[in-house]
């Protein structure tokens, strides 16, 4: 089963930089993850996009960023594990490393 785990931004304050000691531990969850095939890719996204809409056969394009938006989508890990309490134990994971934040959890349908 694939999972996609997203980190989001509620439009909190800045996050301050990360620590050595974070950056060591994250480093070696990675590595960890990566080696036993859990963790596919990782990544952060830029935070404002490009929208793109579908209405009645007109396609519109819209640069963020969207004054609209409550949460954004700011990284990702795309993960492989056999049941979805093991990808959230893989977040859970996460957060006891990074601290404070909020993610979602969506299960990838489709070809692998």
């Amino acid at each position: 089963m694939r999972f996609l785990l997203m980190t989001t931004d509620g439009g909190s304050a800045e996050a301050a930089p990360p620590d050595e000691k974070m950056m060591a531990e994250m480093g070696a969850f990675i590595e960890e993850t990566s080696r036993s095939g859990q963790l596919l890719a990782t990544g952060g996204l830029e935070p404002h996009g490009t929208r793109i809409a579908s209405a009645d056969g007109k396609i519109t394009v819209t640069d963020g960023p969207f004054a609209e938006a409550k949460e954004v989508v700011v990284g990702f890990a795309l993960v492989e594990t056999r049941t979805k309490e093991e990808a959230i134990e893989l977040s859970k994971r996460f957060y006891a490393i990074v601290g404070d934040g909020e993610g979602v959890i969506k299960q990838v349908f489709g070809p692998e």
